[in-house]
């Protein structure tokens, strides 16, 4: 079974990926995880998405669908895509791949966050210096303010986790990523979860809607 989970930054889709993932025996596909394992081997793809990291530039839609197939090719697990596709374009892509597999997308998942809850909870986000560990003050702050559990490194709120660049995110989600809801929404394999609930309701309900399906 092969499904996307799709929000806005911040909607929780990541820690719902990786609790999916593990319940229902589905591989999580993270393109930044996976970007960093070409870079990692020094692959002709990873050197290609490094010259457009190191410019600061999008990495453009053919070369993402490039290294995910060539990553996904060998995974005989289902696929569970989070934070991809992030545009229409990249949505064709993916389907004129599994098409071309005999494969389909059999569910997407729209978790749904209003918008101002999205800009508090990215606001109150704060990563750990050391060990990369992330917390949100207002819903799971670290035992001590400003240092984190686990290492005691001092804790740092992200440069994309700025209320100026919070916005802008939520403005280039709107124009780039909201369109694929219509998308999808059409296809009949479309379905809402209410991001608002607690991170282990919303994972509950979400495999509740697979139970022995993956």
């Amino acid at each position: 079974m092969n499904i996307i989970l799709l929000g806005y930054p911040g909607s929780g889709k990541g820690t719902q990926a990786k609790v999916l993932s593990q319940k229902l025996g589905m591989f999580h596909v993270s393109t930044g995880d996976i970007f960093r394992e070409e870079l990692a081997k020094k692959s002709p793809l990873g050197a290609e998405v490094a010259s457009y990291m190191t410019a600061g530039r999008l990495v453009p839609d053919k070369l993402v669908l490039e290294v995910l197939k060539a990553r996904l090719s060998v995974e005989t697990r289902g696929l569970l895509f989070d934070g991809f596709p992030r545009t229409v374009e990249q949505a064709e892509g993916l389907d004129n791949w599994f098409e071309s597999r005999g494969q389909a997308i059999d569910a997407v998942i729209f978790i749904n966050v209003p918008e101002a809850e999205v800009a508090r909870r990215l606001g109150a986000r704060r990563t750990c210096s050391g060990c990369g560990k992330i917390y949100n003050v207002v819903t799971s702050p670290p035992a001590k303010e400003g240092v984190c559990d686990v290492c005691a490194k001092p804790l740092l709120t992200r440069e994309d986790d700025k209320a100026e660049v919070i916005a802008r995110r939520i403005q280039v989600y709107k124009d780039q990523t909201e369109p694929l809801l219509s998308y999808y929404r059409s296809s009949g394999i479309f379905h809402e979860a209410d991001g608002s609930l607690a991170p282990e309701a919303v994972a509950a309900k979400i495999a509740a809607m697979f139970a022995g399906k993956a």
